[in-house]
């Protein structure tokens, strides 16, 4: 069953890429503010017609939060694109790579939405600041804030919006049949390498079950391991009375998306996300250096200025 006929999906698609295309900035009339009404009306069209279809289907109104996160994400996307100030830019940025992971922890993919903050809105983030503060030129004397042409005006706003939004249009195309045919989410699952690791996950969870009476804690063996048997489900406790009982495991109790990868780079790797955020400081501090020695020269020049206007005013000369 289609979720969104093709020609009202084109149609959208087509707004969308009239309104950003007017939102881009330009020399001389700049319709930004009709274009971003244009804009958001086609992304608040596919939004009301994926709602629709959703309560017509009997499952419905999506996640409120879907709502909150869409808009936030689509108008700060679209101002990333449009502002002038590179360092504005890139904070919009990261309030669009936010709201993507919260639709992403919407869908339960947990991963998805860490590895992108953790990706986009850390390393590759840094690495644009880098790039903006050695690029952008600090302002003179006579100008204390200037913007270069390339912040104020597109290049080629038309090719540009054409390229993103046929891209847009024949990757959102999977809408016109659905999604039946993927298969469902999974979910927790018991391992025992590292349902074993998580002695506190597992005493929580038999807590709030009702299932460890009080006073009774998880029991582990000699070293510290938590005696654990996931083939049968069950758990040794160690009781108030000094005494240790089996008992069962709750329904449902495993190891999340989150807590494998967690696992797996703090077990497996830590030596590389020591090295990867000793690099990333690096950068970062390094930006920091560049534009501070660039603000001091500028000081410096306007010093000297100061000095020679000084001069004159005393009929020193220069």
């Amino acid at each position: 069953m289609e979720v969104i006929h093709p020609v009202i999906l084109y149609v959208a698609v087509a707004l969308g890429a009239i309104g950003v295309g007017l939102s881009l900035p330009r020399r001389g009339v700049n319709p930004q503010a009709i274009g971003a009404v244009i804009a958001a009306s086609a992304g608040g069209l596919v939004i009301l017609l994926l709602s629709l279809h959703t309560s017509r289907s009997g499952e419905g109104l999506p996640n409120p939060f879907f709502y909150v996160f869409s808009v936030i994400a689509l108008g700060a996307s679209l101002r990333m694109i449009t502002h002038p100030r590179p360092v504005y830019a890139a904070l919009f940025f990261i309030m669009t790579i936010i709201s993507s992971a919260g639709l992403y922890l919407i869908l339960a993919a947990e991963f998805m939405a860490f590895a992108l903050i953790i990706v986009y809105a850390g390393a590759i983030l840094i690495t644009y600041l880098f790039v903006i503060m050695m690029a952008t030129q600090s302002p003179t004397l006579e100008q204390n804030e200037s913007l270069q042409d390339y912040d104020t005006t597109s290049r080629e706003p038309i090719a540009a919006t054409l390229a993103g939004f046929v891209l847009l249009a024949v990757l959102t195309s999977m809408l016109f049949t659905g999604l039946t045919s993927l298969p469902a989410p999974s979910g927790q699952s018991i391992e025992p390498g590292l349902l074993v690791e998580l002695p506190g996950k597992v005493e929580r969870a038999m807590r709030r079950a009702g299932a460890l009476p009080p006073g009774a804690s998880v029991a582990t063996d000699d070293a510290g391991r938590m005696l654990l048997d996931p083939a049968a489900g069950t758990v040794t406790i160690s009781t108030a009375a000094g005494g240790r009982e089996v008992v069962e495991l709750p329904a449902g109790l495993g190891v999340g998306n989150v807590e494998r990868v967690g696992m797996s780079l703090l077990g497996d790797y830590p030596g590389l996300i020591e090295i990867a955020g000793i690099i990333l400081l690096m950068a970062m501090l390094g930006a920091i250096v560049l534009a501070r020695r660039k603000v001091m020269a500028d000081d410096e020049d306007r010093a000297a200025m100061a000095a020679k206007i000084a001069r004159r005013g005393t009929g020193g000369g220069l």
